[in-house]
């Protein structure tokens, strides 16, 4: 098979992370659930990670959960720290629990990073989409804004 004809079946498997960044670019938040167990995965996997089948299916998120650990970051990666995140602009990244059952990492906006003691666990999130332009390229990142 031609490398064109394999980066063409990539990009068209809802399942290959190509496919789940060009949905978060459409602010659309994707996933799988399994058709046996129903357990469910963000980003979209092709095998359940509960049962180990392959009889998945694509499922868009709501993008409602709650906040179930957390992190505040001062010295962050490189995307991060393009965007301006440093010792003296830390940001808040947490994993999520979605209303299907699917964990996430994600930055976590509306909240005090320079209080972190204040961040609560359990809060509910809704999903927000962080556009920032990196290398020249605009970017779509996926967050959740605390509700609170």
């Amino acid at each position: 098979m031609a490398l064109e004809e394999k980066f063409k079946e990539v990009a068209e498997n809802p399942f290959y992370s190509l496919a789940y960044t060009q949905f978060l670019r459409e602010k659309r938040l994707m996933g799988s659930k399994c058709k046996k167990c129903g357990h469910t995965s963000v980003p979209p996997k092709p095998i359940c990670d509960k049962c180990q089948r392959d009889e998945v299916e694509l499922v868009e998120m709501k993008g409602n959960g709650k906040l179930v650990a957390y992190t505040v970051i001062g010295t962050g990666a490189p995307l991060m720290v393009e965007e301006g995140f440093d010792r003296a602009h830390p940001y808040c990244s947490g994993v999520v629990e979605l209303e299907e059952g699917a964990r996430i990492l994600a930055r976590i906006l509306g909240v005090d990073v320079e209080k972190p003691e204040q961040i609560k666990i359990g809060a509910p999130v809704s999903v927000e989409y962080v556009e920032a332009e990196h290398g020249g390229e605009k970017k779509v990142f996926l967050a959740f804004r605390v509700l609170l």
